[in-house]
């Protein structure tokens, strides 16, 4: 336990001196889903295949999302694995994007179930934004990929659907955990439950989890001040450098709206012990 006290004030900053960065924003969705497939429910969400810990061990990376949707062999793998099946692929992509989500799924006994997917493991390829591509294909302007922009782009152009889900071939597999309390956020990379509005995301490799920091951002779409403490307590793939953050939104109706639109400038600090020497990107 640390006294407030003892602790210094110190502002994150890059290698290169660099002390403005980017704000964005998380949040765990909440989708319907069914048990089996049927009817719109045609999109499955899978649990790790078995042969994904061998890549792991070999580190090479696995199939891609284009692969894994084309490949008879790549498609046979993931044949039994399926949690569950929801009705549109760019929420399922949505969920691989944010880590976890709420399923409320309709059982085959008639009854409706509520539970949480979480992150169980990915296929180690590389992440790639989507927004990124919309706008290098020059579909988008750079300051307006937002998630809302990405899906409104997606229902003009279904027959490009899929070169814009292959443009990430990064894929996340889920488990399946229960939700007794909905009122309890999913476990970030720290382990414990992440509060909305209070945890961010971090590059561990720049801010150790646990740290508390000091936001100075503002409000999504406005010039709204955001100034707060919040603790660092997951990770993203997205999410690198010393002077970045992912803000976690929460999972009410709202959360969703303020997330896909979080891109905002950020200054940020850490409360640190006096006397511990100060951590360093690497």
């Amino acid at each position: 336990c640390v006294v407030v006290g003892t602790l210094q004030t110190l502002r994150v900053e890059s290698t290169d001196g660099q002390t403005e960065g980017l704000a964005t924003g998380y949040f765990e969705p909440s989708l319907d889903a069914s048990r089996r497939p049927r009817g719109a429910f045609r999109v499955p969400l899978h649990a790790p295949p078995s042969e994904l810990a061998l890549y792991s061990a070999t580190r090479r990376p696995y199939h891609t999302r284009q692969q894994l949707d084309t490949v008879p062999a790549a498609q046979a793998a993931l044949r039994g694995l399926e949690l569950a099946w929801i009705e549109d692929p760019l929420d399922a992509m949505l969920l691989q994007v944010q880590g976890s989500g709420r399923l409320r799924v309709s059982e085959p006994d008639g009854r409706t179930s509520l539970v949480r997917l979480a992150f169980a493991a990915h296929n180690e390829q590389p992440f790639r934004s989507l927004g990124r591509w919309l706008i290098d294909q020059g579909e988008l302007a750079a300051d307006a990929a937002s998630w809302p922009a990405i899906k409104a782009w997606a229902q003009r152009n279904p027959k490009r659907l899929n070169e814009l889900l292959w443009a990430n071939p990064r894929v996340v597999f889920f488990r399946e955990e229960p939700l007794p309390d909905p009122s309890v956020g999913p476990r970030g990379a720290q382990g414990v439950p992440l509060t909305p509005g209070r945890s961010v995301a971090v590059d561990p490799q720049a801010v150790p989890l646990g740290t508390v920091l000091w936001l100075d951002t503002t409000e999504p779409l406005s010039s709204t001040p955001l100034r707060r403490l919040v603790v660092a307590q997951d990770t993203g793939g997205a999410i690198t450098g010393p002077v970045r953050v992912d803000l976690f939104f929460g999972w009410q109706r709202e959360a969703e709206a303020l997330a896909g639109r979080m891109k905002q400038g950020l200054r940020v600090w850490a409360l640190w012990p006096r006397g511990w020497p100060p951590p360093r990107a690497g």
